[in-house]
Parts: C-alpha cells; structure tokens; sequence
C-alpha cells in the first residue's frame, strides 16, 4: 500500500476565515435586516464547535485506527493522485447524503445530529453547531465500503474536512438563489435552508453536503418557497442555549422513553431505530404525520413538492399540538 503523504489541515487553516466571514456577516446582516444574530444563541454554536474538536478527536482516534486495520485488508491501492482525491469526494459526498439521510429517518443517529438543527437562527454560526457524539452511533461505519474499495482513511478525512468547509457559506439567509445551473448542481443557501427548516413541507428534505444532485436524483429535493418562508429549529425546541443539554437531551429522551416501564422488546427498539417522533402509543408526530396534517388542513397543497397527496389530522392531543402552523 502507498504511505499516506502528511496532509494539511484545512478546517483549522480556515478557522480564521470562519470568524472574519461571521463578522462580515453581522454587518451586513443590520444592514439588510437579515441574518439575525443572537448572542447567546451564537456562543452556543461556537462551544458545540469546540466541544466536536474535543470530542471529535477522542472519540475519533479509536474509530481511525479501526478504518486504518480495515485498509490493510483492500487488495486496491488507488494511489495518491489528484484525480483519485477528486472521485474519492465524490463518492465520499454519495456516503454523506445517506449517512445525512439516516441521520434524520433512525432516532439513534438523530440523538447525536440533532443539536446541529437546534438553533432557531440561521446564520454562519450555525454550521460550526456541529455533532459531539456522532462516533457513538457508528456513523464511521459508513466509510467502511470506501475503505474496503482501497480508499485510504486518510484521504477519506482530507476530503470530508473540503465538503465541511463547502458547507461552511451556505449556512445564511444573505444569499438567496444562485444562477439556475449552480442550484441544480450544487447545495445552495436556498437548498440548505429548505434542510433547517421546521416547517412541514420543508421537514426531511435536502440532505446533500455538497451535491444537490443526491437529493435530485434520490427524490429527497424540495425547492424553497419564498411564499413560506422558512422558520428554524425543531418542530419542538429545546429552549435552552446550554451546550451540554444541547448535545445531550435527545440521548436522554430516547434512553428514558426505550426504558418506558411494560414495553415489549419491539416498541423500545422502535424508540431507538424508528423515526423521530415515533411512538409506540401513536402519541407523538413523526415529520410524516406533521406533513400529513399539513395537506389535511390545507387540501389545495396535496401533492406540491415536500408534501404528500392525502393528509391525515393526528387523533391525539399531543400529536396535534406537535404540528406546525402552515403558512402559505
């Protein structure tokens, strides 16, 4: 196997960057009325950046030493070539969508990427409101078929720090379309707020790092309307700017509801691996039962992109009080 060359670090390189465009931002944000800033909520996302470095490289450095025993047993040797890094991003993009997607369908993988869609603003701060336990759930398990494929962990990790740092700008509302043949290619701020949105069509939707073409081609798209604007956060917030419940308090709910006194084995499971949002009562809304209310209460958006054709009004108090308001 060809040595892995030492490789910059780009995320760090570009930390300098990340506080002088979040500046820039500020001020244009009072200029335009838009990309709102809120202290509090602002140091949150900076400490769950810091504490993802933390964590990240504890918890990390077990699950590299894994990938790098993995590599030893790939007979494929891509070599160190810019035209290997370059499909190594592709197909490393591929693997973040479905991880991505995952991440927001099975309630063990939400517990850790919740607090990335916890804050109710959206603005370059956001994107540094990163993940402390993802390693937890196994989401390095999904470079094992790169790996197995003869990609080197190493390189697996330069390229998915260039996909971080692509989705660094469009963590704004600053910016609002790009020209039509950038939006069908690529993730945009207009594809990536429809993502951070907590309104029912938007719920589920534009899971791509750096390729919106995943999300074209897995059915998984759904334009922004500047009819309905976006609103942020979870369909239930948490109200609290304090890192450790942030990156903490799905972990809680979800090992408190699986140990929910006189369940059988399948409903704790489902607590664990359903969607969020499931319960084993019907007591709770799913994104699928938020957006099914949706059509039922508005029939004329059955069926338009992000929503189904039939809708259904959830039977139980709690579950009615989950959903949205719909505008537009």
């Amino acid at each position: 196997m060809s040595p892995a060359p030492e490789l910059p670090d780009v995320v760090a390189l570009a930390v300098p960057f990340f506080f002088a465009a979040m500046i820039l931002e500020i001020a244009l944000g009072r200029l335009t009325g838009r990309a709102v800033y809120e202290t509090r909520d602002t140091l949150a996302s900076l400490l769950m950046g810091g504490g993802n470095l933390v964590f990240g490289g504890l918890l990390g450095a077990a699950a590299g030493g894994f990938l790098l025993w993995l590599h030893r047993l790939s007979p494929i040797d891509w070599g160190w070539s810019w035209p290997v890094f370059v499909l190594c991003f592709v197909l490393d993009d591929l693997r973040y969508y479905w991880y991505h997607r995952l991440a927001h369908e099975r309630r063990l993988l939400w517990a850790a990427h919740v607090n990335h869609h916890s804050s109710q603003h959206y603005n370059l701060s956001t994107a540094l409101r990163q993940e402390w336990t993802a390693v937890l759930t196994g989401s390095f398990l999904f470079r094992v078929p790169l790996v197995l494929m003869g990609f080197h962990p190493v390189m697996l990790g330069f390229v998915m720090s260039f996909n971080l740092l692509y989705q660094f700008w469009i963590h704004t509302e600053l910016v609002g379309r790009m020209p039509r043949w950038f939006e069908a290619v690529l993730n945009t701020p207009s594809h990536h707020r429809v993502h951070h949105a907590r309104n029912p069509r938007y719920l589920d939707a534009n899971y791509a790092g750096t390729f919106i073409i995943w999300d074209r081609l897995f059915g998984t798209f759904v334009p922004e309307h500047y009819s309905e604007p976006c609103r942020y956060g979870l369909t239930r917030n948490i109200g609290s700017f304090n890192p450790l419940r942030i990156a903490m308090h799905e972990w809680v709910h979800m090992i408190r509801d699986a140990s929910t006194p006189g369940l059988r084995f399948g409903q704790r499971l489902g607590y664990v691996l359903g969607p969020p949002g499931w319960s084993h009562d019907g007591s709770r809304a799913t994104s699928a039962a938020l957006k099914a209310a949706c059509v039922a209460r508005r029939p004329a958006l059955s069926g338009s992109p992000g929503l189904p054709r039939h809708g259904k009004l959830p039977d139980a108090p709690e579950a009615a009080g989950a959903a949205e308001p719909i505008v537009g």
